[in-house]
């Protein structure tokens, strides 16, 4: 009898095409993330005050700025990808290839985010707390598109759920090994856990003033610490022996640390509406 090695298989494609239109699982990815955490989102924010509609009309704002701030955030870190021999001048635009830093979509997402808030007279901080969960369970979501594109993986492995990646996408230096570590799966297991975690904090201490965020960026960076540390994708930035997504995660963790304990201390508890006392009775946002 024969034994079947076990490993998660990779997939066999990544696009498909409706006549002319490619339909890419990258794409589809991210799309199924932003949706649920829409949904998500507005059950959130009614339950802070707000008006479920307005979380809608927030991701309209937020959705391309992240997508922005993500695509540059990549271009930034690792310009080999996209630049130089080998590349065509659109490569820096071609996001349906993967590409997207979860930082610089974070911060594009919240510039976004503060924009509408800013004109519609919303707390910021009580919107990021209310998506605070939301954005892991997106992130966790999204993070299958790395799975369609076989990038992203760790190291090589021989855990029966390693990942199996195909000869064309395995970097230099790995072209004999054929099973590495699902990071893509980690990330998602992690995040949707941590969603969890602070969903259940939450609801148990009644977080406000941003500490429902600050402890959203704190269970982030804890599990994306230890998954970096298995991947072997290329980067330009180390210092220290660390990535520079490492640094960035002891940076977010320890500035969302410091910001749960003061704020915690200065407001125990959560605003009493999420909207600024100056918004009209209605600002064609509804009626507060």
């Amino acid at each position: 009898m024969t034994l079947v090695p076990l490993f998660i298989p990779s997939p066999s494609q990544g696009v498909w095409y409706l006549g002319p239109l490619p339909i890419r699982a990258y794409a589809l990815c991210i799309i199924a993330g932003v949706v649920v955490a829409v949904l998500l989102g507005q059950k959130r924010w009614e339950g802070r005050g707000g008006k479920a509609s307005e979380i809608g009309d927030i991701a309209i704002w937020a959705v391309p700025f992240g997508l922005v701030g993500a695509r540059v955030y990549s271009l930034c870190t690792d310009p080999n990808r996209y630049f130089g021999g080998g590349h065509v001048w659109w490569e820096p635009f071609a996001v349906w290839h993967g590409g997207l830093g979860i930082w610089g979509g974070i911060a594009g997402g919240a510039l976004g985010a503060w924009i509408y808030c800013r004109r519609h007279h919303i707390r910021l901080r009580v919107l990021a707390d209310a998506l605070a969960p939301c954005l892991l369970v997106a992130q966790g979501i999204g993070r299958w598109g790395n799975y369609f594109n076989q990038e992203l993986f760790g190291k090589p492995t021989t855990l029966p759920w390693g990942l199996q990646i195909d000869p064309a996408h395995r970097p230099p230096g790995y072209g004999e090994f054929a099973t590495f570590h699902p990071t893509f799966l980690y990330e998602c297991i992690w995040d949707l856990g941590a969603a969890g975690v602070v969903l259940w904090l939450d609801r148990r201490f009644k977080l406000g003033f941003g500490r429902c965020f600050a402890l959203y960026c704190m269970c982030y960076t804890a599990g994306r610490g230890w998954i970096e540390a298995l991947r072997i994708d290329t980067i330009e930035f180390h210092f220290l022996g660390l990535r520079l997504n490492d640094w960035t995660s002891i940076v977010v963790f320890l500035a969302g640390l410091t910001y749960f304990v003061l704020v915690g201390r200065r407001h125990p508890g959560r605003e009493a509406s999420p909207y600024e006392t100056d918004r009209p009775a209605t600002d064609g946002a509804g009626v507060v």
